[in-house]
């Protein structure tokens, strides 16, 4: 049998193919997973936008210079297993490459999950080699797999920028702007935001997704890029940065002579990424989500950051999930051509920003 994987040039994210290779042999301590499910979101845009500068392409590695498998988020089977804790036809969630199957080296097996030992991962950060067990795992729920491979590992990005903030007193902050405030990290941020005494939340957005961002309510105010004007300019703020677009970073530290703080999430602007040096005010820093793990995992312990985490994640999905209003409609895509017009539409910006997008290799 053979194997498919979607490969972009990592100058030129419009540019894609697919390669074939045939399904080898596995080695002792191997496991070939089936990947069945998996979501594409703006979020897998900015892996690959920030692919060399965070190493992103490193997690699935081509054989051709100038080539990049972008990872995603999902679910997979495993079909094949030469590994004695890791039996055929486990369901497992987590980091996977845009591809019908991947050969992965279970290490660290426990319970609840294992991590893949292939080498080249070592110095990777392990918040992304780690596979869940959906057996065993607190957030999963066999009904909600769509929610979960779009959302969660966006929410809990959108959580620990929460716990950053406040972590950090808002940096004496109580008035919080968040551009592409659509975008699923975006709001995610928002609703945990909304649940803190005192903070106004605004989001920035461009006018076709106003309406859309007003009926999350979770933004105090909502606004488009071109509306910086309606802010107070002396107002104590923070700038939580989603899109990416340089020309916009200035334009808010700019006008905003008392930035308390910068933060740069991701690039949902691709066209428009550039650099965040020279800017009035706070020096823009990228915030990487694996290291708030980090600090809550040594302070709070392994239990206490999952409580927590599980427990607001929960929240979260009965909200979006809500049958009168949801906050997400899922759209299915299998197949190689449908996997191809769904990447086109998310690079490009493009779509209802209540559509979330689940891909399928093998049609």
């Amino acid at each position: 049998m053979n194997s498919f994987t979607f490969q972009v040039r990592k100058d030129n994210l419009d540019a894609f193919r697919w390669v074939q290779a045939p399904e080898g042999a596995l080695a002792d301590g191997q496991v070939r997973v089936r990947i069945e499910r998996f979501a594409l979101t703006s979020n897998n845009i900015t892996y690959a936008a920030f692919g060399d500068a965070m190493a992103y392409w490193r997690f699935f590695p081509t054989a051709e210079e100038g080539w990049g498998v972008i990872p995603v988020w999902g679910f997979a089977t495993v079909a094949e297993s030469t590994h004695a804790g890791v039996p055929v036809d486990e369901r497992i969630y987590g980091y996977f490459p845009m591809a019908s199957s991947v050969v992965l080296t279970p290490v660290r097996v426990k319970p609840d999950s294992w991590f893949d030992g292939a080498p080249y991962r070592a110095e990777l950060h392990p918040v992304y080699n780690q596979l869940m067990r959906c057996a065993t795992d607190p957030f999963y729920t066999s009904d909600t797999e769509d929610v979960q491979a779009l959302l969660r590992p966006l929410f809990i990005t959108s959580w620990l920028i929460d716990d950053f903030l406040a972590d950090h007193d808002f940096f004496g902050a109580r008035t919080l702007l968040l551009s592409s405030a659509s975008s699923k990290t975006a709001y995610g941020t928002a609703f945990q935001l909304a649940q803190r005494e005192g903070i106004a939340v605004i989001g920035l957005t461009s006018p076709g997704n106003v309406a859309f961002c007003e009926s999350l309510g979770c933004y105090d105010r909502v606004l488009t890029y071109e509306q910086l004007d309606a802010i107070d300019a002396d107002a104590a703020g923070v700038y939580v940065d989603f899109a990416g677009n340089s020309a916009l970073r200035r334009a808010v530290h700019t006008r905003f002579k008392n930035l308390k703080h910068s933060s740069s999430i991701g690039g949902t602007h691709v066209e428009q990424l550039g650099n965040a040096k020279d800017l009035p005010g706070p020096r823009a820093t990228l915030f990487f989500a694996p290291a708030q793990i980090k600090k809550r995992h040594a302070e709070w312990g392994a239990d206490g950051l999952s409580q927590r985490l599980v427990a607001a994640w929960q929240a979260f999905v009965a909200r979006v999930t809500r049958p009168d209003a949801p906050w997400l409609t899922v759209e299915h895509h299998r197949g190689r051509q449908a996997v191809e017009a769904a990447y086109a539409q998310v690079l490009a910006g493009r779509g209802d920003p209540r559509l979330g997008h689940m891909l399928q290799v093998q049609a």
